[in-house]
């Protein structure tokens, strides 16, 4: 995962990263606050690969992980999304950093917030009311219907 993609990457429905930046837990307070802070996503590793869910409703593989809930950390929604769309619980969960996108089609800009773990003993998936399946995929191989915007993410976030 060491080739970087050159940003903006931009997925099918005119989506876009527009920039990753690394950043300390602390530091997300000092985000520009015209742009809000919307959702938590998890590069999951498992030895040289990266999980990624299939989401039953958008039809596309995605890194797991979704919006913040109201009184939720960034943190513990990053949690409680890997839990809830793939039944992984690693040990701990680092933030990676931040990434500004800009979702279509209004063109609204977010920052979403970035965390990275691994784990050793993969648990079964279950498929669930929002993700039908789970691979553990390795950047070698091509993965169908991936958003580049994911694929983008797991190449800027590497194990640790």
């Amino acid at each position: 995962m060491n080739d970087m993609p050159a940003l903006p990457v931009r997925n099918a429905d005119g989506s876009a990263l527009l920039s990753f930046e690394r950043l300390a837990e602390a530091d997300l307070a000092g985000l520009d606050p015209s742009v809000p802070l919307t959702a938590s996503l998890v590069v999951l590793r498992h030895g040289d690969t990266c999980l990624m869910v299939f989401n039953r409703f958008r039809q596309l593989w995605e890194l797991p992980g979704g919006m913040i809930d109201p009184g939720e950390t960034p943190l513990v929604a990053a949690v409680r999304e890997l839990e809830e769309e793939s039944a992984q619980r690693p040990d701990k969960l680092d933030l990676a950093g931040v990434a500004r996108v800009t979702c279509a089609p209004d063109d609204r800009h977010e920052f979403l917030a970035i965390y990275r773990g691994c784990v050793d003993t993969p648990l079964p998936f279950v498929p669930n009311t929002e993700m039908s399946d789970a691979t553990w995929w390795h950047p070698a191989r091509e993965l169908r219907a991936l958003t580049p915007i994911d694929a983008a993410l797991a190449h800027l976030c590497p194990a640790q």
